[in-house]
């Protein structure tokens, strides 16, 4: 190794004359190290190098030079390199990043202890000078980044990189702070920050909970990419349930975000100990559901197809379980879970109310780990293995049911007997090339069989496959390129002793391209702008005969397909101290094609068999009909005190797709509809305000929302509509408008012996069906309540830590009843009874209420042991409170009865162990 020699630098500088040899020199060299280049031009020439040869890792050079001067050689050798070179007779003195001056700036000698920095020269930038002499100064790394030019006038520059632990896994909410400049910058979701830094030398300190403080010294000479590499620690705190960025529910300019910390969910005690990370939203503001163990989600008096659910950019349509009672998403591999319910950024689009963004966490790079729950009803695992050590990772999780008895406990004679199973599996691959190019590969498979009448075997499975790339292009620029594919359904089995046995389904699969873009312009403006495509293939549904003897005739709908594509550009941008903004704009497309042969009804009248004149057929490819328009995004973030801000958004979204249900929750038998000639998308505006609040240190977090919310072609059906394999759905089904607005308030706890949440929502829920003609009207064209309007829903989470080990958690909801149609009377005609009944939805079924506990037991906190377990004992409706999951009416010699169905009308008790090795 051959370094050169501060004290030579120091005999020969102070009468040195900057100068290159104007000799011609000609230099031929293929795939060699830049060290092997510096040699020849030793043997070729009389010049001699001065360096540290731990500089040299860089690519394989490859060069020819005829004639040329070696300063000209030189610039390109090290123009994609952090060394500059000085040229003093026939010596060459590289350095890392800085520059050699051949004078002194006027203010050198003003220059004091470790940090110098020059003012301007608006001639010749002034030097960088660092003395590494004190004692502070051996303990605190230095990090030269870029390397200087005499050309250059920028005073700053920006710095950007990942910040991540040594398992591989992504620092979010982590402060880069600039001491001694009072600024500094937070990392986001995947790790990644951006901050603007002046020129020179900076004392930056990395701080956040759950990892070692940091220290760095920047040299900063240009542009630059620069990641760390932190150690998480594991000081135990107050056990918190649910927490959202504390700085994200003040300083965010987005209103209506909740986030759900995945690993610290497992004291909520919910039914049969299961972990469910939707369930848990449901116990948020402003999202709920149609009744116990229902299917689908509300939120924001939205229906149950109006959220978009995703699972690594891939769509989940069915993310549920045996009718809802569990969730179809693994908690044990799921890492992120954002839900935006009020600012949708413009990114996502085709659903009206919300969207559920889920991310599987990416495997520990270093070494094999994974983590077991069994339960009275199913077992789960989750393995991480690396693959190529800090380099890529397999992230596999799997679960299912080994018992039937679950059924035993519903409250109903006719199910009693049934059989119910479902297993699904999820798998991700992730692969970085550098620290800036990343692969990630995502697979999920869910499969639900089960029989609930001695003749019928209902099953449904997802599948869903997405693959991303993302890149870094320079320090400003970064883009992903995310291609997925889902897959939806649903097929019907039955058998009887007469000659009708058949078998039915559906299926929806849909392919789509995005291309996700974000540029730091400066500390003040980001971007995010892309486009994205989508193409919908429906088989609405067919009928076979089941066996050779079946009477039943083979019937298939017609195929339906479309292609939904979008473009969208956002900004974020702060524009001072106090005001943010987050503006941006979506605009979408939508074309169904054919093959199709559409139906035509004569104008002025209601569409039916009998106003039916003909069919127009369109050709493979050929378009249907288009839809399109603009989708704004706007919020604004306004800081009161620092503590204390308020919000204001406005959305604007359209959705293509719609399903056919007459249920008043999902179910797995739904189908779905795309828009057409006859159904048109449907259209929402949303208007929110909100005030958000923490103190006490960020202990606590207070949240007040209220909402606005109207929308058009809401999708529904006339009085006895016959939805399922009907080629004319168009005279079957309503469109209107609805109008919702709430209220919304939540209050955490985060940290203490006693932790967790308090939420409180006031909504209400309205459709108008009014059309030119009676049979399209219903309760006369006036708004009347939806299936799910519930005004008032409150619900209690809360953990109470005795010791490190041993806690008790409690549930507590209440909900008003959903609505409901009554019987209120009846009439005789030609010898029969008939029953008159009321309004659409004019009365409600009682009142929900329920209360859970649960006594947790960690296992000791020994580092080195096999496994850490964890005990949940739990008891879901304590109370044995019989809450009604539906009303419905039976005639009982010449007099109707009302009747009510209970999920769970008893106290469940379960047990669970989980560990972790």
């Amino acid at each position: 190794m051959r370094k050169y020699l501060f004290l030579l630098l120091l005999i020969y500088f102070p009468c040195a004359n900057a100068q290159t040899s104007d000799s011609k020199i000609s230099l031929s060299f293929e795939n060699k190290n830049l060290l092997d280049v510096i040699i020849e031009i030793e043997e070729q020439t009389d010049y001699r190098f001065f360096f540290d040869e731990k500089w040299f890792d860089f690519e394989k050079l490859s060069g020819e030079y005829s004639q040329v001067s070696l300063d000209e050689i030189l610039r390109d050798v090290f123009k994609d390199t952090n060394l500059n070179y000085f040229i003093k007779d026939q010596r060459i003195i590289l350095t890392q990043g800085s520059i050699i001056y051949d004078r002194l700036s006027d203010d050198f000698l003003k220059i004091e202890d470790e940090t110098l920095l020059a003012e301007e020269d608006t001639q010749t930038p002034n030097p960088i000078f660092y003395v590494n002499s004190s004692e502070k100064s051996n303990t605190v790394e230095t990090i030269l980044i870029g390397k200087e030019n005499r050309q250059s006038k920028q005073n700053s520059y920006q710095i950007e990189g990942r910040v991540f632990s040594k398992q591989g896994e992504p620092i979010s909410g982590l402060n880069i702070l600039l001491p001694n400049q009072n600024t500094g910058t937070v990392t986001d979701i995947d790790g990644n920050y951006s901050i603007n830094l002046p020129k020179g030398v900076n004392l930056i300190e990395m701080q956040a909970l759950g990892v070692n403080n940091m220290k760095k010294r920047l040299v900063v000479y240009s542009d630059g990419v620069l990641n760390f590499e932190i150690e998480k620690n594991f000081e135990e705190l107050g056990e918190v349930l649910i927490e959202a960025n504390a700085r994200d529910n003040v300083k965010s300019a987005l209103t209506g975000v909740e986030k759900i910390n995945v690993s610290e969910i497992k004291t909520i005690p919910l039914v049969l100990g299961e972990r469910d990370i939707l369930k848990v939203a449901t116990t948020l503001p402003g999202i709920t559901t149609a009744g116990e163990a229902a299917s689908g989600y509300n939120v924001r008096g939205g229906k149950t197809d109006q959220n978009l659910i995703l699972l690594d950019e891939g769509v989940i349509y069915n993310p549920t379980h045996f009718f809802g009672i569990f969730s179809g998403l693994n908690p044990f591999t799921t890492g992120n879970v954002s839900i935006y319910k009020g600012s949708i950024p413009a990114a996502y689009g085709g659903r009206l109310s919300s969207v559920f963004d889920l991310n599987t966490k990416k495997a520990n790079k270093e070494k094999f780990t994974g983590e077991v729950s069994l339960g009275p009803v199913t077992g789960n695992v989750s393995l991480e293995i690396p693959i190529v050590e800090g380099k890529s990772s397999l992230i596999v999780g799997g679960r299912a049911t080994y018992s039937d008895w679950i059924l035993n406990l519903l409250d109903d004679e006719s199910l009693k007997d049934s059989q119910a199973s479902f297993y699904d599996f999820v798998g991700k691959y992730s692969h970085e090339f550098d620290n800036q190019d990343e692969l990630n590969v995502s697979g999920y498979y869910s499969s639900d069989v089960f029989s609930v009448t001695s003749d019928s075997l209902f099953s449904y499975t997802n599948r869903m496959l997405a693959v991303s790339y993302s890149k870094v292009f320079n320090e400003k620029h970064r883009g992903e390129l995310v291609a997925t594919n889902s897959n939806y359904d649903f097929n019907l089995d039955f058998e009887s002793d007469f000659d009708n046995n058949f078998d039915s389904g559906y299926t929806i699969n849909e392919s789509e391209v995005k291309l996700k873009m974000k540029y730091f312009h400066n500390k003040k403006h980001t971007l995010n702008y892309g486009i994205n495509s989508k193409y919908y293939n429906v088989s609405p549904g067919e009928v076979r005969p089941g066996n050779s003897e079946s009477l039943i005739e083979e019937l298939s709908i017609p195929k339906e397909r479309a292609i939904e594509t979008a473009v969208y550009i956002e900004d974020s941008f702060e524009v001072n101290d106090k005001l943010l903004i987050n503006a941006g704009l979506r605009y979408s497309f939508f074309t169904a094609f054919g093959p199709a042969e559409i139906n035509t009804y004569q104008e002025g009248l209601p569409r039916n068999e009998t106003t039916n004149i003909g069919i127009e057929s369109f050709d493979s490819g050929e378009a249907i009909k288009t839809y399109s328009g603009p989708e704004v995004r706007v919020s604004g973030r306004y800081f009161l005190t620092p503590n204390f801000s308020t919000k204001l958004s406005y959305n604007n979204t359209y959705q293509y797709i719609h399903t056919l249900s007459n249920n008043t929750t999902a179910a797995p038998t739904d189908t779905y509809k795309l828009s057409d000639s006859f159904i048109k998308p449907q259209r929402a505006n949303q208007y929110a305000l909100g005030f958000f609040k923490n103190f006490d240190n960020n202990i606590y977090e207070l949240s007040l929302e209220g909402y606005y919310k109207t929308a058009d072609n809401l999708l529904d059906y006339k009085v006895g509509a016959d939805l399922f394999l009907n080629d004319n759905i168009e005279t079957e089904v309503l469109q209107g408008d609805g109008k919702a607005y709430g209220v919304e308030l939540l209050l955490r706890k985060k940290k203490g012996a006693l932790n967790g949440y308090l939420g409180y929502t006031y909504s209400r829920s309205f459709v108008k069906l009014d059309g030119d003609f009676q049979e399209e009207r219903v309760n006369n064209g006036d708004f009347f309540p939806t299936n799910f309007d519930k005004p008032h829903d409150f619900s209690a989470v809360m953990n109470y830590k005795l010791t490190q080990r041993f806690s008790f958690s409690a549930n507590l909801v209440y909900q008003t009843g959903r609505p409901i149609t009554y019987p209120i009377g009846k009439y005789s005609f030609n010898n029969s009874e008939y029953v008159v009944y009321s309004d659409r939805n004019q009365f409600r079924i009682p009142d929900y209420y329920r209360l859970d506990l649960s006594f947790n037991v960690e296992g000791n906190h020994k580092i080195e042991k096999f496994a850490h377990s964890f005990w949940n004992i739990s008891v879901y409706n304590v109370l044995g409170r019989n809450n009604p999951y539906s009303v419905f009416f039976v005639t009982d010699n010449g007099e109707v009865k009302a009747l009510q169905s209970s999920i769970f009308a008893i106290p469940i008790p379960t047990i669970t162990y989980n560990f972790r090795f």
